[in-house]
């Protein structure tokens, strides 16, 4: 990084526009940045880390926004900081306007303030101009702490080299040259790794109490299962090494003795069965027997009581025959009786017709009533138009009465809409009460939905838990068998192997030849070559051993690797699904699904009860508008009720003319039609009373014929023996039911066992009942007793398991503890094994502090004519631990001391040597940036001439790799020592900076 150009505007002490040209400075490679004391020299520092990261150094940092205006500037003129610079081959300038607080525009009164701003731009080389880049502090901040590869403390630290800091450095305790070697080379991820060493170590200790006091519960509540038939269970505690081994030991013997207990109420529970089966068998036989005495009691009654019945039997038969004798003669006799019928009934009507005829024409004949019919409706003919006027009368009439009732109907709808409409608020009140619940069960059906998935989720990673738990410990056991076979495998064929090499000298004598040398001595006489013996073991007899070896091996890896899997899906499914019981997630389920369908059940009534409030709405709208329609059609009725009455007047006036001797035309007409209607309706009820009777005698002589041949001698006779539908079947069921129960009597009286159940004594089915029921309640006590054994051995084997599957995941997490805590106190420091008792952040320091002291001696070793050297010391300090401590040799006396203990001079170049080390490590550390512009502020007061010189020098020879040094300084001698100034002058109006180069 080399600094080109800066320009600073109302910033600081400088009210004006300052300009500081590092590239005329950088010609001479060192310079000197001097002024009296608050002029402004650190200022000039300020704005160059400002521009860079939009923030001061250090302790400046409450100089931000406003406080960094200059109290010189002009009140229009804004606080503005410009940087060039290169970096990583490009060519950047970054400017920095904090927020200002202007004037307000156009003269008025008053102040505004305007946001911070901030541009970044670049130099194009190609074109010769510059291009805007960005203009987001956020962008242009991450942009320049990527380029330069250091945050704004590194910067602060390696650039600005503050000598007041590393003096202090130099003379600090091992926790402060800690905390600021941390903030240089950002150590805090390996204290971060302490700290998690130290939360993973608690939190496995607590994993692994935990672990033990579930399994301590569990041998409790196994103790309480196993009741008082094992010994009692040990005293242990969480934490006992033991614990799992003698819960182990002591689960084993209490599961043996439930089992022994169990296989004694087996056998009590199969004596008890065979007992209760022969009662129940004996209960049988004696109720068998009962049931055929009562059914041959029962079948003797009922003889008895048929042969009681046989009489009224043959009369009801007697009955049916002449019945169905009567069915042959039935359509004859209702031919007549429809006859009869018929002509009673004209003969009435007849009669009735002509009692209403005048009694001048009552006794005529048909013939004659017909020809007085016609004379009166040819009269009535001639009424025609007088009954038109009256008809027209009668409708004004029932207009005018369909007015009236058309007024009481609109009465009536106009109070009952009043009525409706003054219960409506109430109505719509507790509709839009049941809509709310409704919604509000429709919310609870959301949350229970949502919170459905996760129970089934949770329930179905349980199952799979389970599942896999029987399946990872099958697979172990697989592990465990392959395992055995693959050293046995291995066993053998290193056996075999041995067995060869002992015989390897025949092997190799096999191949020998007279006058070839031997592959192992060279000779090529062989006097006497070795010779195979009985059981020699060859090399293909070794390599299907070998083989089968690693066919073993790879066998046992496939089981290993599957029981990883599993042990991996297992650990997930338990992740997933907790500790929880399968039931107990399977019962929370249900209850969610139970939950969730009552709110949707009060949900769905959420449509009904809108639709009700909608049908209420439109129905007030209906009664509104029938209210009002009403009201308008009574308004229209008052005038067609006066035009009704008008034409009344005129139809009436009308009818008045065509009287003739009666009180109205309609009488007249009326009474016409009566006697026109009474003489037509006289005349055809005489024509149907000659035809009847005629009909009525041809019935009578076909019903006489019919009598005689079915064996009748009167017509009456037969209506006597004929019987109704009811009657018939009645008959017909009790007939029925007679054979029927004769049938049946018969048959039971015929039953070989009922017969021979009758010839035994009476059975005792009491007693037999009270035997089967004192077998069944002992066979019901042993059930229990069995029950409850094998309860308690299905718990105590549940537990166990349980246990066992504790113990199993409790042993990788000791281990994982054990191994947790070590590696947590290594870290820490704490462990016996950290000879040193460093913790690992400090060891990372030690680490640069060492790097950065090699670098230093390099510069100290000059600058002090050889006599100083900088060294790293490991030895413990404060609390007895070590790792950062700092030495210096003295080559004048050979002997290392304390860096406290140097004298003002010598701190400073000390410092100066440690700062510049520091400088190269940290670049180095943040990725090779060159920084090509340093600057070093104060110190060289306290230096003699001899040493100043030699300063210098070193300062000087930072040329040679092409860079520049500025020196921030008051001492009145570096003025004539360095020729490339920039003195910064204090005045009433504010600072001034002027510059000189090195001519």
């Amino acid at each position: 990084m080399r600094l080109h150009r800066l320009e600073i505007t109302a910033f600081g002490p400088f009210g004006d526009t300052q300009r500081v040209d590092f590239d005329e400075l950088s010609a001479a490679g060192l310079f000197l940045l001097h002024g009296p004391t608050g002029a402004g020299k650190t200022s000039v520092l300020d704005a160059v880390c400002y521009a860079l990261y939009g923030a001061v150094p250090g302790a400046r940092q409450s100089g931000q926004g406003q406080s960094l205006r200059s109290d010189h500037a002009a009140p229009q003129v804004r606080t503005e900081v410009r940087l060039r610079l290169s970096v990583a081959g490009r060519r950047l300038e970054i400017t920095r306007q904090p927020p200002w607080e202007r004037p307000k525009k156009n003269g008025r009164p008053g102040t505004t303030v305007d946001k911070a701003q901030s541009f970044l731009r670049e130099y194009d080389v190609a074109t010769g101009t510059w291009k805007d880049l960005s203009r987001s502090h956020q962008e242009i901040g991450e942009e320049i702490t990527q380029l330069l590869g250091m945050s704004r403390e590194q910067f602060c630290q390696v650039v600005l080299l503050p000598q007041g800091d590393f003096a202090r450095f130099l003379r600090a305790d091992a926790e402060a040259r800690g905390k600021l070697l941390g903030r240089l080379f950002d150590t805090q991820r390996f204290a971060e790794a302490e700290k998690r060493l130290a939360e993973r170590r608690r939190a496995t200790e607590a994993q692994v109490r935990e672990g033990d006091a579930e399994l301590l519960a569990d041998a409790h509540r196994m103790q309480q299962a196993a009741g008082d038939g094992p010994p009692p269970l040990p005293e242990l505690a969480p934490g006992d090494p033991g614990l799992a081994e003698s819960v182990l030991t002591w689960a084993a013997v209490a599961r043996s003795t439930a089992r022994e207990r169990l296989t004694v109420a087996h056998c009590a529970r199969t004596a008890a069965g065979s007992a209760r089966t022969t009662a129940e068998r004996r209960l049988d036989e004696v109720r068998e027997r009962a049931r055929l005495q009562r059914r041959f009691t029962e079948a003797r009654e009922r003889a008895a009581l048929l042969q009681e019945r046989a009489g009224a039997h043959r009369e009801a038969q007697a009955r049916m025959e002449r019945a169905r004798k009567a069915e042959t003669v039935a359509p004859a006799l209702e031919l007549r009786a429809s006859a009869e019928a018929e002509h009673r009934s004209a003969a009435t009507a007849e009669a009735r017709a002509r009692t209403r005829l005048p009694e001048a024409g009552a006794d005529a004949g048909a013939a004659g009533l017909a020809v007085a019919a016609r004379r009166a409706a040819e009269e009535l003919g001639g009424l025609e138009s007088a009954r038109r006027a009256e008809r027209r009368l009668a409708e004004l009439t029932a207009e005018r009465t369909g007015l009236d009732r058309e007024e009481r109907a609109d009465d009536a709808i106009r109070r009952d809409a009043e009525d409706w409409l003054a219960a409506w608020e109430e109505t719509r009140a507790d509709l839009q009460g049941r809509i709310d619940a409704a919604q509000q069960d429709a919310g609870r059906a959301e949350q229970f939905a949502a919170r459905r998935e996760p129970a089934h989720q949770r329930l179905e990673a349980a199952h799979r838990r389970d599942d896999l738990a029987r399946d990872t410990d099958a697979a172990r056991e697989r592990a465990l068998a392959s395992r055995d076979r693959a050293m046995t495998a291995r066993e053998h064929w290193l056996d075999l192997k041995e067995q060869r090499l002992r015989g390897i000298a025949a092997e190799l004598a096999a191949g020998l030849a007279d006058g070839e040398p031997c592959a192992v001595c060279g000779a090529v006489e062989h006097p006497a070559p070795a010779r195979k013996v009985a059981g020699h073991v060859d090399r293909e007899t070794e390599e299907r051993a070998l083989a089968a070896h690693r066919e073993a091996e790879q066998e046992h890896t496939e089981d290993e690797r599957t029981l990883g899997r599993l042990r991996e899906a297992l650990a997930a499914a338990t992740a997933a699904a907790g500790d929880t019981p399968t039931e107990q997630l399977a019962e929370e389920a249900q209850e969610l699904d139970r939950l969730h369908r009552a709110a949707r059940e009060g949900a769905g009534r959420l449509h009904a009860a809108q639709e009700e409030l909608r049908a209420a709405e439109q129905e007030r709208e209906r009664r509104v508008a029938a209210r009002q329609q009403a009201a308008l059609r009574t308004a229209a009725r008052v005038s067609g009720r006066d035009a009704l009455d008008r034409e009344r007047t005129a139809a009436e006036a009308e009818l008045t003319r065509s009287l003739d001797g009666f009180p109205s035309v309609s009488e007249r007409a009326a009474h016409l039609e009566r006697r026109a209607a009474l003489l037509t309706g006289a005349a055809e009820a005489a024509r149907a009373a000659e035809d009847a009777a005629g009909r009525l005698k041809d019935a009578d002589a076909r019903l006489a014929d019919a009598a005689f041949r079915a064996g009748f001698d009167t017509p009456e006779a037969v209506a006597a023996a004929l019987l109704d539908d009811t009657a018939h079947r009645q008959l017909q069921r009790r007939l029925d039911a007679w054979q029927q129960e004769d049938a049946a009597v018969r048959a039971m009286l015929a039953e070989p066992d009922t017969a021979a159940a009758a010839q035994q004594p009476p059975a005792d089915l009491e007693g037999a009942e009270r035997a089967a029921g004192a077998a069944a309640r002992r066979l019901q006590e042993a059930v229990s007793a069995q029950d409850a054994e094998a309860r308690r051995c299905a718990e105590l084997d549940r537990l166990s398991a349980r246990a066992t599957a504790s113990a199993r995941r409790l042993a990788p997490l000791r281990e994982e503890h054990d191994r947790v805590a070590r590696m947590a106190s290594l870290t820490a420091g704490t462990s016996a094994d950290n000879d040193r008792r460093m913790r690992l952040e400090s060891y990372v320091l030690a680490a640069r502090l060492e790097q950065v002291a090699a670098a230093a001696t390099v510069r100290l070793h000059r600058m002090s004519a050889g006599r100083y050297t900088l060294v790293h010391s490991d030895d413990r300090s404060g609390r007895g631990r070590s790792g950062l401590g700092l030495h210096v040799v003295d080559a004048w006396t050979g002997r290392e001391r304390d860096t406290a203990t140097l004298s003002g001079g010598e701190t400073f170049f000390a410092s100066l040597a440690l700062a510049l080390g520091l400088a190269d490590v940290v670049t180095d550390e943040a990725g090779g940036v060159r920084l090509d512009t340093l600057f070093i502020d104060e110190g060289f007061g306290s230096l003699d001439d001899q040493t100043l010189d030699e300063v210098l020098d070193v300062l000087d020879s930072l040329r040679e790799r092409d860079r520049s040094v500025g020196i921030v300084s008051h001492v009145a001698d570096l003025r004539r020592r360095v020729h490339a100034q920039v003195e910064v002058v204090k005045g009433r109006t504010g600072s001034l900076v002027r510059q000189r180069g090195a001519g």
